[in-house]
């Protein structure tokens, strides 16, 4: 039955219950109209002839009696003037008992009735018959004649009158009486059955409001069940649903809500764990590249230390080779006026004695110079290699210092070797002044070679000591771009730490939600 009724939608429930508790109300009505109907009818049967019938018989017996009274008063009477006067009433009663009689008799439908009153009516012409011998008899001054007639006939005629009305009248109440109990059964089977259809139609508006009540309370109970459930974040709960109606509908939105927040749910979870597996590598990685940016950053601030300090070298080996071109073009200057003061040959060659031994010092210097910058260089190409792309220009600049480095150590091992040789010279030419000539102009050539060799050295030290700067500015921006790489290492750290702890924190709000099996990760 609940089936059937949860196939309806709820105004038709409404509508139906209504339509059967209004159905059952004017069937009621109807009854207890037919009922009423049923007793005002028997009531005006019975007001109608039988009261009024026996009402009429009463006193159509009332008047028999007055009159077989009034007979007897006259039979007995010995006063002529009251014989007169009784015998005017009883004329008049006869004609007023005639037309009772007349009127009794239009009642009269039953056949038991008419019988009853037929008999009457014939005792009742006896009666009169009689009464009017004894009229007849006093008017004739027979009193005794009359006396007698009323002790043997008159009397027991007027009593069988009266016992056949009285029969009559008996027979009208007994009618009454039926109808009066056909009344009371009237009023008793229409109480009875008003009770009954009300009992029934009680019984069937509890049953159909239970089951309208249920058809839907049960639905509402089970969604609000089902709300409670997913509110609490159990989205495993089961959402049948049965029937079309409104309700139908409501736990199949519910159904559809709580598939689509569980795909949802589960969707989110796994994203969620998914961020926080990612963002821990993220986080594992960041301290890695902290570590290793840290490293690097060590590494360039020493690279910067040593560059400094090859910046510094190259300076002053530039320097020195600016004093040694200097130096050699004033001996170009001393060898050229060598011609014109021979005499000062021995002093000018002590002169070039010492100055070969300062510029041997000074190749020395230049030597050591090119040698530490050749070791600088090196290790400059092999931090380049380390930072990799970003050290590929600086690579090459240290390239170059190396070639640099190289060729102002071979200038210098010549001019080592070319100052030997002056020396030797000028040994010589302290034994041998003849040919001092020969060796001035000697010296003046080899002077002049050294000459341009230190300008050549002097003008390899000036790009040396351009590279070196350009280096250095190359590993200072390296340092700088390491720094601020270290900076942003460390926001990425402390951004991947701190998305790590909101992905623990997505998951621990997203684990209030209990998946059914096969929905979980």
């Amino acid at each position: 039955m609940l089936t059937v009724i949860s196939k309806l939608n709820i105004g038709k429930r409404l509508g139906l219950g209504f339509a059967l508790v209004l159905a059952m109300s004017l069937i009621g009505i109807v009854i207890g109209l037919m009922r009423l109907s049923s007793v005002a009818q028997a009531t005006h049967d019975l007001v109608a002839k039988p009261l009024q019938t026996e009402r009429l018989v009463n006193d159509w017996s009332r008047q028999i009696s007055v009159a077989v009274t009034r007979t007897t008063a006259i039979a007995k009477s010995a006063d002529p003037g009251l014989a007169s006067y009784f015998n005017d009433e009883a004329i008049a009663a006869s004609k007023v008992s005639a037309a009772k009689q007349t009127a009794i008799e239009a009642l009269m439908t039953s056949g038991t009735e008419k019988r009853l009153f037929a008999a009457i009516g014939e005792q009742r012409k006896l009666f009169l018959a009689i009464r009017d011998r004894i009229y007849a008899l006093k008017k004739e001054g027979k009193a005794e004649q009359a006396d007698q007639l009323l002790e043997q006939q008159f009397i027991p005629t007027a009593r069988q009158l009266v016992d056949k009305v009285d029969a009559l009248v008996k027979y009208q109440r007994v009618e009454i009486d039926g109808l009066a109990a056909e009344i009371d059964a009237n009023y008793q089977f229409g109480r009875t059955l008003m009770i009954a259809f009300g009992v029934v139609g009680m019984l069937l508006s509890v049953v159909c409001g239970w089951l309208i009540t249920s058809s839907i309370t049960r639905p509402l109970m089970r969604a609000t069940d089902v709300a409670h459930r997913v509110a609490r974040g159990d989205l495993s709960v089961r959402v049948d649903v049965h029937g079309t109606d409104e309700l139908g509908q409501l736990l199949g939105s519910l159904r559809d809500m709580q598939a689509a927040l569980l795909r949802v749910v589960s969707n989110v979870r796994r994203g969620s764990d998914n961020l926080a597996a990612a963002s821990a590598e993220i986080a594992q990685g960041n301290d890695d590249l902290s570590s290793r940016t840290e490293s690097q950053a060590s590494a360039l601030e020493q690279t910067a230390a040593s560059m400094e300090e090859l910046s510094s070298t190259v300076a002053r080996n530039a320097d020195n080779a600016h004093e040694a071109n200097q130096l050699a073009v004033n001996a170009s200057t001393v060898t050229a006026q060598c011609g014109e003061v021979i005499n000062q040959v021995v002093a000018t060659m002590k002169g070039i004695h010492d100055s070969s031994h300062r510029i041997s010092d000074i190749t020395g210097v230049i030597d050591s110079i090119a040698f530490q910058t050749n070791i600088l260089a090196l290790n400059a190409a092999v931090e380049a290699a380390r930072a990799g792309e970003q050290g590929r220009g600086f690579a090459v600049v240290a390239s170059e210092v190396r070639s640099l480095a190289g060729r102002s150590a071979d200038a210098a091992k010549e001019i080592k070797k070319l100052i030997g040789s002056s020396a030797g010279r000028v040994a010589q030419g302290s034994a041998e002044v003849e040919r001092a000539w020969v060796a001035m102009t000697e010296v003046v050539n080899s002077i002049r070679r050294v000459t341009e060799t230190m300008s050549e050295i002097s003008a390899a030290s000036t790009e040396q000591s351009l590279g070196v700067a350009q280096i250095g500015e190359a590993v200072g921006q390296m340092e700088r771009t390491t720094q601020q790489n270290a900076a942003l290492v460390e926001q990425t750290a402390a951004a991947a730490i701190s998305l790590r702890q909101q992905s623990r924190e997505l998951v621990e709000v997203v684990s209030v939600f209990q998946l059914g099996r096969g929905e979980g990760l």
